[in-house]
């Protein structure tokens, strides 16, 4: 078993949520969540800025003193060794622009699973 974390715009959250239950998972979790990516990376993609060291300079002294944190969203789900390329790329699928901030995906081991109600484990639980 695997445990796929995603972490996406919010305005992508229902058309994920749709594909993915639609690709046979239904069960997952979403959870506000804050944060940034590698934006001092991206600084040599922009064209219009003339001294690049400076404007990292200026960047970097923001993001250390507390910088702009971008609300996403973290959807997770278990899903068997199996499925994780389909669940992966169904995800991709629905949140790739082709722009900063379209999202990350994160590929986790789990080692066991456990059902409260049945006492079910491993995949039968999920």
């Amino acid at each position: 078993m695997k445990e796929v974390w995603a972490v996406i715009r919010m305005n992508k959250v229902t058309q994920t949520k749709k594909a993915l239950i639609e690709k046979g998972f239904n069960g997952l979790t979403a959870m506000k969540v804050m944060g940034r990516g590698h934006s001092l990376r991206d600084l040599d993609k922009i064209p219009d800025v003339e001294d690049k060291h400076e404007e990292r300079e200026m960047l970097l002294e923001s993001m250390l003193k507390g910088g702009r944190l971008i609300p996403k969203r973290l959807l997770l789900l278990v899903v068997p060794d199996e499925d994780v390329q389909k669940a992966v790329q169904t995800i991709i699928e629905v949140n790739k622009e082709g722009h900063s901030g379209d999202g990350k995906i994160f590929v986790l081991p789990v080692a066991d699973a456990a059902r409260v109600r049945t006492g079910d484990r491993g995949e039968e639980a999920i």
